[in-house]
């Protein structure tokens, strides 16, 4: 089969690293489905400040808690979220290396300096990328086609032999529309699954 590929730009929440927030969220919201929260979670405009560099851990706290109605004060919130990241799924590490023997790797991660700099930085898996795209960094996020469409032109291959991997369905559809080749996989072995489809790996 002939590789379609050039690079691999990985998700990292629900792709390669396990997140506790979908299901601590839903919890504090009382929000019946995962999509349903989502949708909200994504265009709520104090994740997007945040996530995006534009606002401090502390406004953004306040902010979610009162435009949510969350039933705990700011720094409670806080707290628990400063958690939310647990660390590499098994066998994360191990499919990155492997993907980069044969094609150049990228991330693209919604995330903040607090769960950057508190605990993801310090993993081995951030050091396995040849591109890290972080939104805080970026000033943009996922599902908007603008922040695909700026690290399309920051990347050494065209979009459409860009391979992008992610567990959330508006990312992915952000991506396509950029150009890239997109596909949601939600966890190491549907992502293991797609880059054998896609000639990145081959199949086990």
């Amino acid at each position: 089969m002939a590789r379609s590929v050039d690079l691999v730009l990985f998700d990292l929440g629900g792709v390669l690293v396990e997140l506790t927030g979908v299901r601590a969220m839903l919890e504090l919201t009382g929000i019946e489905t995962e999509k349903e929260l989502w949708q909200r979670w994504l265009t709520c405009r104090w994740v997007r400040r945040f996530e995006s560099g534009a606002c401090s851990e502390t406004e953004f706290a306040a902010g979610l808690v009162d435009d949510w109605h969350l039933e705990l004060s700011p720094a409670a919130f806080l707290e628990a979220f400063r958690r939310w990241p647990v660390g590499p799924l098994d066998g994360a590490t191990e499919l990155v290396a492997q993907t980069a023997k044969s094609v150049a790797t990228g991330c693209f991660s919604n995330t903040n300096a607090l769960h950057w700099h508190d605990c993801m930085a310090a993993w081995p898996l951030a050091g396995l990328f040849d591109h890290r795209f972080l939104s805080f960094e970026l000033g943009l996020l996922k599902p908007d086609v603008d922040a695909f469409a700026r690290i399309a032109g920051m990347l050494q291959a065209p979009a459409e032999r860009v391979l992008f991997l992610d567990d959330n369905e508006l990312n992915v559809a952000g991506a396509a529309a950029a150009g890239f080749q997109a596909f949601r996989a939600a966890g190491v072995r549907e992502a293991r699954q797609h880059l054998a489809e896609s000639g990145v790996l081959g199949s086990t």
